[in-house]
């Protein structure tokens, strides 16, 4: 076994790697931009080394940098997680090169399945099935129209250096196949640098399910399958499994054709083979077709791990190490189901915009597992992938395990950052997903529901004003006098909406809060109880704002009552006393010039000495309290005469 290895990567997939290798009693590597100086994964590792700018052609992609740092710190054998130089043959002829040990496959097996139409022939001939289409040489736009006439429509054009969805193009009718061409090959360009395409059948009722498989470079094991049908613009939401629905007969068809397709480029470490199925009259053993294979582990690896027991990357170790297989096909097995939810920093409801911040509070779910690369006060940062966390559950069915989802992400809490984390919420609601009726077309077809915002009801706003006004312990009351009404006003914002909530309390723990016209008594003891009835939430203050944690989580932001009162000077000229307090002093008297800014008077409150200014220019018609008066928040105090 190696003494130490390097990790060419960052993040969560980083910090995956580090966990497995100090377990087994292998030192790690980390390398990091400019950007990760201080990351999660940084911290981790025994080791670390900085490789370049921010920027990850200025770091993560630096083969050269990345092999110096390893040779620097005496790494043996370097493992590149996925993404960036994982799937990059050169680099692995580079590392090798230098007499360093790549922890996956060869640069002949990555090459072998690099261009989907190459990879296709191949799989041909290995007797994996392919999806009906044409994969040849000749790129005419005549002799493609022909192809795709002969496969019939509707059809799929797709570039052969594709990915991510760029480069592909649905085709209905042969009168706009030409446009779509041209559409296709220039997006390819641009992306891929290569404008060669494929033309294959469209499925109607699309399902992705893939194969994980692993070799030793003579033999292959299949564990399973995953189905990542739930996608977005082509990337994966929610992956689980086993696929539901699939028979014993089609797992054993699959999983053959992918140990094939391993065993027919001599495979060695972790592999991922993807098959499209068609669904449209079931899961059958004739309706699956080879789309691609993934030289290396997969970010939805964890389901595969948790229905097997089996730790992917202490394989990927053992067998970049030289050992055997570790297990025969015969040993594997299916335990329960598993779900894995991608939880991104993302601004949904704007088009699933990547989206960066602060995270000012961050806490995952007792229960479930969450596979992280940042940690609460970390930055998500605009040069890489936004991912926050993979949310993994384990249950003994697939009802099970979609409710402990469910209630995973109910309990998951991020602040600081918009998140797809209430779209993940109403998937797993969703009742065709329930069912296990799933396909590559679920998310597009009911978007508009799925990516909703929830509203904030009155009651959530309501537990928000307790979080403003800093009662959401249910502790001592901080800024109540004993000879005022125990009464305040919070005042706040939620997405660009001015609130204001009236806040009475009752005693210890027990609150009446008036919000948005309605009244609700709460208590504070063990838990939340609203007009009675337990309420699952909690209540957070943190450095973004506050935020109440639920099924429907949402964010404000208090707003300072002393700008409010500057703010409503400058509108009617009335101010008020922003909470309650004692008038220590007044600077004006009725009939005074003053000027927006200057001091009119100070109020005592909280322990702590507010200055009131004037909100505009005006003249004082008439002053209200005196020096020594307590007054109730939203007491006048000053008013100015009316603009002429």
């Amino acid at each position: 076994m190696f003494r130490k290895i390097l990790i060419a990567n960052r993040g969560e997939i980083a910090v995956r790697v580090i966990r497995t290798a100090r377990r087994m009693g292998v030192a790690t590597v980390a390398i990091h931009s400019d950007a990760d100086a201080a990351a999660m994964h940084v911290a981790m590792a025994d080791e670390a080394v900085h490789v370049g700018g921010s920027k990850p052609s200025e770091s993560y992609l630096r083969g050269d940098a990345v092999i110096a740092a390893a040779k620097a710190t005496g790494a043996e054998a370097i493992h590149p997680g996925y993404g960036f130089l994982s799937e990059n043959p050169d680099f692995v002829d580079a590392v090798e090169a230098a007499g360093l040990v790549f922890i996956g496959p060869s640069a002949k097996a990555i090459r072998a399945m690099g261009l989907k139409d190459a990879a296709k022939a191949l799989m041909a001939e290995a007797g994996v099935p392919v999806v009906p289409g044409y994969h040849g040489d000749d790129q005419e736009p005549g002799r493609l129209e022909v192809e795709a006439a002969e496969v019939g429509y509707p059809v799929l054009i797709k570039a052969v250096a594709g990915g991510g969805g760029k480069g592909m193009r649905r085709v209905d009718a042969p009168a706009d196949f030409v446009n779509a061409l041209e559409s296709a090959r220039a997006e390819a360009l641009g992306a891929f640098g290569n404008d060669d395409v494929l033309i294959e059948k469209y499925v109607e009722k699309p399902r992705h399910i893939e194969v994980q498989v692993f070799g030793d470079g003579t033999r292959a094991v299949h564990l399973f399958e995953r189905d990542c049908s739930l996608q977005r613009r082509h990337q994966k939401v929610i992956e689980e499994a086993p696929a539901p629905g699939k028979t014993p007969e089609m797992r054993e068809a699959m999983g053959a054709a992918a140990v094939r397709a391993a065993e027919a480029i001599g495979y060695s470490g972790a592999g991922t083979v993807e098959f499209i199925v068609d669904a449209s009259d079931g899961l059958r053993p004739d309706r699956f077709w080879f789309m691609e294979m993934n030289t290396r582990l997969q970010v939805e690896h964890p389901v595969t791990e948790a229905i097997t027991g089996v730790d992917l990357v202490e394989w990927q170790l053992r067998v970049a190490a030289g050992e055997p297989l570790p297990a025969r096909q015969e040993d594997l097995s299916i335990g329960g189901h598993a779900f894995e939810a991608r939880l991104y920093a993302e601004d949904v409801p704007k088009g699933f915009l990547p989206a960066t911040g602060t995270l000012a509070h961050l806490r995952f779910p007792d229960g479930a597992r969450a596979d992280t690369g940042v940690r609460q006060g970390d930055r998500i940062s605009p040069f890489y992938d936004p991912m926050i966390a993979k949310i993994i559950v384990h249950g003994p069915t697939r009802d099970i395990a979609l409710g402990q989802l469910s209630q995973a992400l109910e309990g998951t809490q991020v602040a600081g950052s918009v998140t797809n984390l209430a779209f993940l919420g109403a998937l797993t609601r969703h009742a065709g997903f329930a069912a296990g009726d799933v396909d590559t077309g679920l998310i597009d077809r009911d978007l508009d529901t799925l990516a909703a915002e929830p509203a904030a009801g009155t009651a959530t706003v309501a537990l928000a004003a307790l979080g403003v006004l800093g009662l959401e312990a249910g502790g001592p009351v901080q800024g109540f006098h004993l000879w005022s009404p125990l009464k305040r006003t919070a005042r706040m914002t939620h997405r660009g909406e001015a609130l204001e909530a009236r806040v009475e309390v009752l005693g210890p723990g027990r609150y009446r809060v008036e919000a948005g016209g309605a009244v609700h008594e709460i208590e504070r003891g063990a838990g939340w109880r609203i007009d009675g009835e337990a309420v699952a939430a909690d209540v957070v203050s943190h450095a973004a704002g506050v935020s109440v944690f639920g099924r429907d989580t949402q964010h404000f932001e208090p707003v300072d009552a002393l700008a409010v009162a500057a703010a409503d000077a400058g509108g009617h000229g009335r101010i008020e006393a922003p909470m309650p307090g004692l008038v220590k002093s007044v600077f004006v008297k009725a009939g005074d010039a003053v000027k927006s800014g200057d001091r009119l008077a100070i109020l005592e409150a909280m322990k702590m000495e507010h200055t009131l200014r004037a909100g505009r220019d005006g003249v004082v018609a008439e002053v209200l309290a005196e020096a020594g008066s307590q007054v109730e928040a939203g007491a006048a105090l000053i008013a100015l005469a009316e603009d002429e």
